[in-house]
């Protein structure tokens, strides 16, 4: 398990606590089974970024922070996955000198059968013989499969619970300039936004700029940030700042508020460390 996803099952772990869920409870609430609620709350397996919705919803937690440990979890476990294809892509074929292995004795194809011998020639009774029970055995298959046909249309012959439908996923709060200095996690923006440009600082800091074209606003956001840092975006003269306050933010993306921008226009981006003077700007381009 990574320490990222570690991170994400506690704080979902202290939130079902302190609510007194239980595993049932939370099965019966959500759209999530008891056992798929086991592995996400025991970091087995990555929880859906709506399963950490439907939690907070429940514990009534703010969803800000438990969505920024899912996204730095998520962004870890793509990154391993690509570079796990990336490693496990198969190399040029072979070239016809090389020696093909040989498969081990319990995977080596069967030796070819023999082939099957002539069956001995009936006499024309034994063929008519053979063709009414052919006959008589399909008659039968199709009744009986008639039968259970009708059985299983039957109102109230099926027990088995109907799997409940997922909800879908709630679309944007906000649009143009009704987004200006909101938050893009709580106006629902952050969920399939376009990312403008990635850039890590001197001290380690990742910094990224980003564009909800559903929202038609902009924000910046930190991760792996100390204390202090601070990140300004700068759009059409509006200015929007981010800081780190604390130990959780530090361990959690920090967010500048929303500012409203259409494609074309261009975002300034700089970062200020906490530890050294100066600051570092890049411009990108919304689009």
């Amino acid at each position: 398990m990574t320490p990222e996803r570690a991170r994400l099952a506690t704080v979902l772990r202290e939130l079902r606590a302190a609510a007194g869920l239980s595993m049932a409870g939370l099965a019966a609430k959500t759209a999530y089974s008891k056992s798929s609620w086991e592995r996400y709350l025991n970091g087995r397996t990555l929880p859906p970024r709506q399963a950490v919705q439907e939690l907070c919803r429940l514990t009534g937690e703010p969803e800000g922070r438990c969505l920024a440990l899912w996204e730095i979890a998520e962004s870890e476990w793509s990154g391993r996955a690509t570079e796990a294809a990336r490693v496990a892509a198969p190399a040029d074929t072979p070239s016809r000198a090389q020696a093909v292995p040989t498969p081990p004795p319990d995977m080596r194809p069967d030796p070819r059968p023999d082939p099957p011998q002539a069956p001995p020639k009936a006499d024309h009774a034994g063929h008519r013989r053979a063709a009414a029970v052919a006959v008589l055995a399909t008659v039968c298959a199709v009744a009986i499969g008639g039968v259970t046909v009708a059985l299983l249309l039957l109102p109230g012959h099926s027990h088995e619970p109907r799997p409940s439908a997922v909800p879908p996923s709630p679309g944007p709060h906000c649009s143009g300039a009704s987004c200006e200095g909101m938050s893009p996690m709580d106006m629902y923006c952050a969920a399939s936004p376009t990312t403008l440009a990635t850039r890590r600082t001197r001290t380690g800091a990742w910094l990224e700029v980003r564009y909800s074209r559903q929202c038609g606003a902009s924000w910046a956001r930190m991760w792996g940030a100390r204390v202090g840092d601070r990140l300004r975006l700068t759009a059409g003269g509006r200015a929007r700042d981010a800081e780190v306050e604390d130990s959780a933010d530090a361990d959690s993306f920090v967010y500048t508020p929303m500012t409203v921008t259409r494609p074309g226009t261009v975002l300034r981006t700089c970062f200020h460390s906490a530890k050294s003077t100066g600051q570092e700007c890049f411009d990108s381009v919304s689009r």
